[in-house]
């Protein structure tokens, strides 16, 4: 696989996963098991307030082709067919959702050392035409992220992003929402052996001159168990501890307080997650 500058959605993502992965106020179990001939099935089940949601996801990989099927409590049925390289830097993701027919989808995403790009159509008379592209390297990019609807004639989306990374440091700048919002993100890693880190997000709204601040931080108490806290400039502060109490099989218990209303209870979130 190429070490270019990576596809638009990784501009970000590593404080976007600091600051907000893992986070919940829900009740969260996951199971997934393997069957003798290699598909991978995975039951979760999320208890939010008095609402119970469920589904089961059943993964075949074939070669270089890998198949989803996702059932939920709705009776939707998710598939998706994924086929990894058919050239060099090529994958070819084709998608769809039963029983909305209009929901079928085909995606190409091209990796290369010095450009990613990832384009996809609706399958519909009219469909939406998605276009995201970066250029540069893995140390610099820039990139964007576009949405054309075919039937009004009309972009849905126009974001651009600009990202810096070296070996402890990565900064990213977004403008988002057709202009009308801006986002500026920070992540630093303090020690690569505890896995520390800090990071900060400060998003400004045009239409509403409203700033959000978010910072947050890691670290590892030891290689099988991570504790992660953020804080808003709303007064909303959050923490997690998370621990693998067996290989790839996850246990987080995660928090959430209302500084500015402390008489209010917190929130608490449990997830577990086993696999074999």
């Amino acid at each position: 696989m190429a070490k270019g500058p990576g596809l638009y959605t990784e501009i970000g993502k590593k404080t976007r996963d600091l600051l907000y992965k893992d986070y919940q106020t829900d009740h969260k179990f996951t199971i997934t098991t393997y069957s003798p001939t290699g598909v991978a099935i995975t039951s979760s089940g999320t208890k939010k307030g008095e609402l119970f949601l469920a589904d089961v996801n059943t993964q075949l990989k074939n070669k270089n082709i890998t198949t989803d099927v996702k059932v939920d409590t709705n009776s939707n049925l998710f598939t998706t067919i994924t086929i990894d390289e058919p050239a060099p830097g090529l994958k070819t993701i084709f998608s769809f959702r039963v029983p909305d027919q209009r929901s079928g989808k085909v995606e190409l995403q091209y990796l290369h050392d010095y450009a990613a790009i990832s384009t996809s159509v609706g399958l519909t008379a009219n469909p939406v035409v998605n276009f995201s592209g970066v250029i540069g390297t893995n140390l610099v990019g820039l990139g964007t992220d576009l949405s054309f609807d075919t039937k009004t004639g009309n972009f849905t989306k126009v974001n651009t992003g600009l990202s810096f990374s070296n070996a402890d440091l990565i900064a990213a700048l977004t403008v988002n929402d057709k202009g009308d919002t801006l986002n500026a993100s920070y992540y630093h890693t303090v020690n690569p052996l505890t896995k520390t880190a800090v990071g900060a997000e400060v998003s400004h709204s045009f239409s509403t001159n409203e700033n959000t601040i978010t910072v947050g931080t890691q670290h590892a108490l030891d290689p099988l168990t991570t504790v992660k806290a953020r804080v808003n400039n709303f007064g909303k502060a959050s923490a997690l501890i998370q621990h693998e109490w067996r290989p790839k099989s996850l246990f987080t218990i995660s928090g959430e307080v209302d500084t500015r209303a402390i008489e209010k209870s917190a929130k608490i979130g449990l997830a577990l997650a086993l696999k074999p």
